[in-house]
């Protein structure tokens, strides 16, 4: 069985989507205490390691995991977002430190896997006018791999939910010449809420205040705030009124015939509303996980803005699934080569 390390894991979306794979996970990295409660609740075969990631990327890895270096067959993760430093010209390593990709990178230098898994949000490309990306790139050239990357919404891939990432994958060179990746083919249907939204089991959420609810039940599914009497909507916006835009997030229901947007680490946030298509209120935990394509038994620890938290921080399990069969196929590819 292919191995595989995850950095950043939150709440096992990812992990969750590649092994499923069939990849064997020989360790995640994970900060929220909460977070790594999840993990183990659901895994307890899983070696959760509840740290910062800089006090584990300066240790032996080879030693720390009992692997060779080269050995591993995929790293993954994707590191929050964070701008560099850009001491030098050259836009490589040096200029990350401090960050938490420079761990990330760590890792991969130290233990060259045959493959990586890097998964981020769209704004990473315009991210500091695309020099953000640019130098995680030539980090990513400079540590020996070949890259491949691609948007992917996750609405494509049997997800009831409107959600991009950038999904960056390498491989190490000496195997280029003899594998390629492809990204998997977008499904000809895409799930909507109506496909989804039955029987969810039951779980917490934050419900809406009494004056709110009585407002978003003049709300239409699929409309917001332009379908309801301008003189309560207004009073309801109060400066958002005279934002420029469409605002198109303030009031928003969702309807039972398109996927969810975006599902947030919030149940309530005045700009990016997500109100349940039948009932004056925002989506449960479950709901959400739901929308994130996790399996019902996938439990949840924490308090309740926790578990919303995880959940809108995941990676939709079944995007980073089609993702990852593709590269569990690379790598079944890679060994009948060798073979014959």
């Amino acid at each position: 069985m292919f191995t595989t390390i995850e950095l950043f894991a939150g709440a096992g979306g990812l992990a969750l989507g590649v092994e499923k794979a069939g990849f064997d996970t020989i360790g995640l990295i994970e900060f929220d205490a909460d977070a790594c409660d999840t993990l183990r609740k659901n895994r307890p075969n899983w070696n959760v390691i509840h740290d910062d990631i800089a006090n584990i990327s300066c240790l032996d890895l080879e030693e720390y995991f009992h692997i060779k270096k080269g050995e591993l067959d995929l790293l993954s993760g994707g590191a929050p977002c964070q701008a560099f430093s850009y001491a030098g010209k050259r836009l490589g390593f040096e200029d990350t430190r401090g960050t938490l990709f420079y761990h990330y990178a760590i890792f991969l230098q130290k233990l060259q896997p045959k493959m990586f898994l890097f998964e981020n949000v769209r704004g990473l490309l315009t991210h500091d006018r695309g020099k953000t990306y640019q130098t995680m790139l030539n980090v990513f050239e400079e540590s020996g791999y070949s890259i491949q990357k691609q948007v992917m919404n996750a609405w494509d891939y049997g997800v009831a939910q409107k959600r991009e990432r950038l999904i960056t994958i390498g491989i190490r060179n000496d195997l280029k010449n003899r594998i390629s990746y492809s990204f998997p083919r977008p499904h000809k249907y895409k799930p909507v809420l109506r496909d989804i939204l039955n029987d969810v089991p039951e779980s917490p959420y934050v419900p809406y205040g009494e004056k709110k609810k009585k407002i978003f039940e003049l709300v239409p599914p699929g409309g917001y705030w332009r379908d309801i009497d301008p003189k309560i909507a207004k009073e309801y916006m109060q400066s958002c009124w005279y934002m420029g835009g469409g605002r198109t997030g303030i009031l928003r229901r969702l309807s039972l015939d398109e996927p969810s947007l975006t599902v947030l680490t919030s149940p309530s946030q005045k700009q990016t509303e997500r109100c349940h298509p039948l009932e004056a209120r925002p989506f449960t935990v479950r709901e959400n996980a739901r929308c994130q394509s996790f399996p019902d038994e996938w439990q949840f620890c924490g308090g309740v803005s926790s578990q919303y938290k995880q959940v809108g921080n995941a990676v939709p399990v079944n995007l980073a699934y089609e993702v990852a069969v593709q590269i569990h196929r690379v790598l079944e590819e890679s060994e009948n080569a060798v073979a014959s």
